[in-house]
């Protein structure tokens, strides 16, 4: 279903006129209303008359998270604080958190772009949709909370944790769809199987998956877990809304960016420069129509690319691939560049293990080492010592043939590693200890 046909279906050249008035409009308004903004501008060299075409955009200044923190909480907003309903933030974990402000206008936008991206996924007013994420200053459970009302679905506002819970309101409610991280619909299915309930007997049939990046691999696992139901990916983030900037169709074939609302761009995370479409870089965001709270070309951090071919499902907005990782998750182990995301996807991919790993980084003298704790799947726990063996040299081949570099595998006991309804803790770098 196309939510919104007069916009998920624009040609580009309407899409591109639109970007250039909403954009020209969000330039002279950041300028002339946040000081921080007009000073990054004049350094820049640039005045709101100098953006005439979507071209123009380059000419601009990057926002990065550390700009938000240095002017927490209200330093970036645009509206009065009277005019404000609703403030999110970051969890803070680094320094200070970074906040957002809603108008009332801004929580309609989110409502009608969470409505689309659940629409193009699959959700009707016929289902039934549990959020296990958590309530709160996260985006996450309040952004998709409202736009799923807003298709007409029943909301089940489970929130994060308590799992035993989580799966008896699955079987209380019918519950038909699913909205969690990816690691943790992997985990309420261990759980089930644990409490001696089958996945495949729940009616969940669609996953609305996002909050961390996850691969092809996990995917596959996770509908191996869940028999009837397809997991979607979806993309968003607080800085520039929350949920509600991509997300898939039901051809699967890349996440459709709300191009009336965001000027997506990739870039090189390391000179700046735009690259061509299809080209994999570091995502920049410019959220057009939001009052409360704006940035420029915010740098997400995230790695993905964009396709600009027409989709089957008739949408014509820019799809965005599935995010790879995060420059700043990003390790470097002897000069090799590493991604959790790698790791994940190789290990989705050799049968006796399962999907939850942790890497732990050290440094010996001068040598950085990697090791990669990977657990053992149900059925392979029980194996003998020589299987396992071979099972641990099985991994550690393939992890060396894929990273380009040797690290350590130590396989642990299934259900052994952390289980979390947020983000799963992926990495502990012990070389900033003391250093």
């Amino acid at each position: 279903m196309i939510w919104n046909p007069t916009y998920e279906m624009m040609s580009r050249e309407e899409i591109t006129k639109l970007q250039e008035e909403r954009l020209r409009a969000l330039v002279y308004k950041l300028y002339n209303k946040v000081p921080f903004y007009q000073k990054k501008l004049d350094d820049a060299g640039v005045k709101p008359e100098d953006i005439k075409s979507l071209a123009d955009i380059t000419k601009l200044p990057f926002t990065t998270k550390d700009d938000l923190r240095n002017h927490y909480p209200y330093g970036l907003f645009i509206s009065p604080l009277k005019d404000i309903v609703r403030i999110h933030a970051s969890s803070g974990t680094t320094g200070h958190p970074t906040a957002v402000g809603y108008t009332r206008k801004d929580l309609d936008t989110w409502s009608e772009l969470v409505a689309r991206v659940v629409s193009q996924a699959g959700v009707t007013d016929e289902d039934i949709v549990q959020i296990s994420f958590g309530y709160g200053l996260f985006t996450g459970g309040f952004g998709l909370h409202y736009g799923l009302e807003k298709v007409g679905a029943a909301v089940v506002p489970a929130s994060s944790g308590n799992t035993r819970r989580q799966i008896q309101l699955m079987q209380d409610f019918h519950t038909t769809a699913l909205v969690s991280t990816p690691s943790y619909a992997l985990y309420l299915a261990e759980v089930a199987m644990a409490m001696g309930i089958d996945p495949n007997t729940l009616k969940v049939r669609l996953g609305l998956f996002g909050g961390e990046p996850w691969s092809e691999g996990m995917r596959v696992e996770l509908e191996k877990l869940w028999p009837n139901m397809k997991a979607t990916d979806n993309y968003g983030l607080s800085e520039v809304m929350g949920p509600g900037v991509s997300g898939e169709c039901t051809r699967g074939r890349g996440m459709h960016v709300a191009e009336d609302h965001f000027i997506p761009e990739v870039i090189d995370p390391d000179t700046g420069e735009v690259l061509p479409p299809g080209e994999q870089g570091e995502l920049v965001l410019t959220p057009l129509t939001k009052e409360g709270f704006a940035v420029l070309r915010y740098r997400t951090r995230d790695i993905t690319s964009l396709n600009y071919e027409p989709c089957p499902c008739g949408r014509t907005h820019v799809r965005m691939e599935k995010v790879t990782g995060r420059t700043d998750d990003m390790l470097i182990i002897r000069g090799v560049n590493v991604y959790p995301s790698q790791i994940e996807t190789v290990l989705t991919h050799i049968p006796g293990v399962g999907p939850h790993y942790l890497l732990v980084v050290s440094r010996t003298g001068r040598l950085d080492t990697l090791e990669v704790q990977v657990e053992l799947s149900k059925d392979c726990f029980a194996g003998t010592y020589k299987q396992l063996e071979e099972l641990r040299r099985t991994v550690e081949e393939q992890l060396r043939s894929t990273l380009g570099i040797s690290p350590v595998v130590k396989l642990v006991e299934y259900k052994s590693l952390e289980r979390t309804a947020g983000k799963s803790q992926r990495v502990i770098d012990k070389r900033k200890i003391g250093e």
